[in-house]
């Protein structure tokens, strides 16, 4: 099954872009078809997951709308990101999995999820 996820954000921040899905959550950037790089925003993809962020002249986050990311050593992620300055909230509520939220550099959503073994 492959998992594309469109999402927005504003002009002129790829290099935010990059940096928190890129080196944080470490999917790597692919390059935008050469017809679409005039419109801004940067791609990741890893597999079967692509994550497809759009410029948003009107741009406003998804708070509420978000995407769900399995994540291997997610406890290893949440303190990076926690050193890097980004407000993690934990689901305590998950019974089968360890389950946090977090906030991209644009506000958009994130779930994180590792099923526990």
């Amino acid at each position: 099954m492959q998992i594309n996820v469109q999402l927005a954000m504003p002009t002129g921040r790829e290099d935010v872009a990059r940096d928190f899905y890129g080196r944080l959550l470490g999917i790597p950037e692919v390059p935008k078809p050469p017809e679409m790089q005039r419109r801004g925003g940067v791609w990741f993809e890893n597999g079967d997951l692509k994550i497809h962020l759009g410029v948003d002249p009107d741009f406003k986050p998804a708070r509420k709308a978000h995407p769900g990311l399995l994540v291997q050593d997610l406890r290893a992620l949440v303190g990076i990101l926690r050193q890097e300055g980004f407000e993690v909230l934990e689901d305590a509520q998950a019974n089968d999995c360890y389950r946090v939220y977090v906030a991209d550099p644009f506000g958009n959503r994130l779930e994180l999820i590792e099923p526990e073994r």
